[in-house]
C-alpha cells in the first residue's frame, strides 16, 4: 500500500508565502515524477508545477516566477514553495506521484494525496 500525505497549507493574506510538503511512503521501490495540481469548486484539476527524478522542472503559466517545486528523492518528498500568493490561488492543492512498488515488475501507477486547503485573503 502506498499512502501520500500533504502538509502546509492553510490561510495567508495575499502577498504571503507557504510552504506545501508532500510525503510518499508504504510499499515504494522507485518514485519517478511528482506533481502539484490544485482544484476550486466547479472546476478541474488542474497541474501547478511538476519535476522529474532527475529535478527538470515545469510551471503553469500562471504561477511561474512565484511558485518553486523541489523534491528531496532520499526520502521521497515533493515540496511547492508559495510566494506572492494572490486570492485566486486559493484551491485545494493535490500531491501526484508516479511510483513503482514491485522491482521485479517495470509497473508505473499515479497515487494521489487527500489534498490540503489553501486560502488566500484580500
Amino acid at each position: 500500500q502506498v499512502q501520500l500525505v500533504e502538509t502546509g497549507g492553510g490561510l495567508v493574506q495575499a502577498g504571503g508565502s507557504l510552504r506545501l510538503s508532500c510525503a510518499a511512503s508504504g510499499s515504494i521501490f522507485s518514485v519517478s515524477g511528482m506533481g502539484w495540481y490544485r482544484q476550486t469548486p466547479g472546476k478541474q484539476r488542474e497541474v501547478v508545477a511538476s519535476i522529474t527524478l532527475g529535478g527538470i522542472k515545469n510551471y503553469a503559466d500562471f504561477v511561474k516566477g512565484r511558485f518553486t517545486i523541489s523534491r528531496d528523492n532520499a526520502k521521497n518528498m515533493a515540496f511547492l514553495q508559495m510566494n506572492s500568493l494572490k486570492p485566486e490561488d486559493t484551491a485545494v492543492y493535490y500531491c501526484n506521484a508516479r511510483i513503482r512498488r514491485n522491482p521485479l515488475q517495470p509497473r508505473w501507477d499515479d497515487y494521489w494525496g487527500q489534498g490540503t486547503q489553501v486560502t488566500v485573503s484580500s
